[in-house]
């Protein structure tokens, strides 16, 4: 049977309809929309089911759309708006208000798309594997302590207190930083171990003594560098929405506790929102909810994710255009700031 464009007009209302009020749709109000008889409607609709995208819960009740239906409209006849200038000004406020430092950056970004969507929000930051040093920066604390700061090529910086058993003076510090920058600048993150430390350690004679510490505070944000945080925003939005009630949200939520298996969703292919509907999700607590990712690029590497997870009958035009805007903005925001230490 043919997916005709009367039809493709019919299953795009009923979306439109079930994620509007999360009712199933009558065929008298799409009638009204289409401009056609509800007995046509009828007969396309008892069509689309045959064909697998629409649903009917009960006898007497309206129609909603199934998980295959949702991907057709995803994949063929949803259009995504484009963000007015007025609320493009006002995620680029929220965004940058605050610290200019990464990981602010992606808490604000987390915040904003739980905010805006009205479900859960999952970031992750940066990976460091294939990272660079950018830069060590050393900042005095108090007589013998001061903080490292590692920056990475992946827009990361990561820091360390470190405590020292002599006073530290502006002239140690420079020593330091021309040290560790003459050692480090260029290097992959994963090549700092402990062996490769050793190895800078003693090519330093006596100076080790004096170097040890740092060192051992360097060691610490390398390995920080080199996880990948998942900040998640927005859990309680999920409780509002029936289809996920009888222990579906907390079941939603509880997966979101296990960080590396939410991790491993978003790695999606980059340029692109991608949307993952339902059981091809692939987790069975997951089943009734979508995911749309977002990856986010750094100086034209990819770099982390923006991901929004809701109820399959997610507003998917709206959830992209946003995601869409806030990853390009993310990602160019990140670039700048590295280019800038």
């Amino acid at each position: 049977m043919e997916l005709t464009p009367r039809k493709e007009r019919i299953l795009s209302s009923v979306v439109a309809g079930y994620v509007k009020s999360g009712e199933p749709v009558g065929s008298k109000a799409i009638a009204e929309e289409v401009g056609v008889s509800s007995a046509t409607v009828r007969n396309e609709m008892a069509d689309l089911i045959e064909l697998g995208l629409l649903e009917q819960p009960h006898t007497s009740a309206g129609r909603i759309p199934s998980q295959k239906g949702y991907r057709e409209y995803v994949d063929h006849l949803m259009e995504v708006p484009s963000l007015g200038e007025e609320e493009r000004r006002t995620f680029d406020s929220m965004l940058l208000s605050g610290s200019y430092e990464p990981e602010g950056l992606l808490t604000r970004a987390s915040r904003l798309l739980s905010g805006v969507t009205r479900c859960a929000s999952v970031v992750t930051t940066p990976s460091g594997d294939t990272a660079q040093v950018r830069a060590v920066q050393f900042v005095q604390t108090s007589r013998r302590t001061a903080m490292l700061i590692l920056m990475s090529s992946a827009g990361t910086m990561k820091n360390r207190v470190f405590h020292c058993d002599f006073d530290l003076t502006s002239d140690i510090l420079r020593v330091f930083f021309r040290v560790f920058n003459g050692k480090l600048a260029g290097k992959n993150i994963s090549d700092i171990t402990p062996a490769f430390l050793q190895g800078i350690g003693v090519s330093l004679g006596q100076m080790y003594v004096l170097v040890g510490a740092p060192l051992r505070a360097l060691l610490e944000a390398a390995r920080d560098t080199m996880g990948t945080e998942v900040l998640i925003n927005g859990q309680m939005n999920l409780l509002f929405y029936p289809e996920l009630d009888h222990g579906g949200a907390r079941r939603v939520m509880d997966f979101l506790e296990r960080r590396e298996d939410v991790a491993a969703l978003l790695r999606q292919r980059p340029g692109q929102v991608t949307i993952l509907i339902g059981r091809e999700l692939g987790k069975p607590e997951l089943d009734k909810t979508s995911l749309a990712v977002a990856r986010y690029q750094v100086n034209g590497q990819d770099a982390g994710a923006l991901a929004v997870l809701g109820p399959v009958r997610m507003d998917y035009p709206r959830v992209t255009a946003v995601l869409r805007y806030v990853s390009q903005q993310v990602g160019q925001t990140l670039t700048v700031l590295m280019r800038d230490e």
